[in-house]
């Protein structure tokens, strides 16, 4: 290290600006952890509530007269 940047290294100013990047980028990355939770966590309840549904139109279906073939036709588009 020359003297010109030991020297920038050891000013307060520039310990304070590292010190505040470094807990910016800590509260960044504490938010961006709880929103990938919080994202993953919606997606599983669309998963179930999806597989709710599909439940609930096969039941109806079959309560209709629909057979198991004639729906597993349906889906072979």
């Amino acid at each position: 290290m020359n003297d010109r940047t030991q020297q920038m290294a050891e000013d307060p100013s520039t310990k304070e600006l590292n010190n505040f990047v470094q807990t910016l980028l800590k509260q960044m990355q504490d938010r961006f952890d709880e929103m990938q939770g919080t994202i993953v966590s919606r997606i599983d309840d669309m998963g179930k509530r999806i597989d709710d549904i599909e439940k609930s139109v096969t039941e109806l279906m079959n309560d209709l007269g629909f057979s198991d073939d004639e729906n597993e036709k349906g889906k072979q588009y």
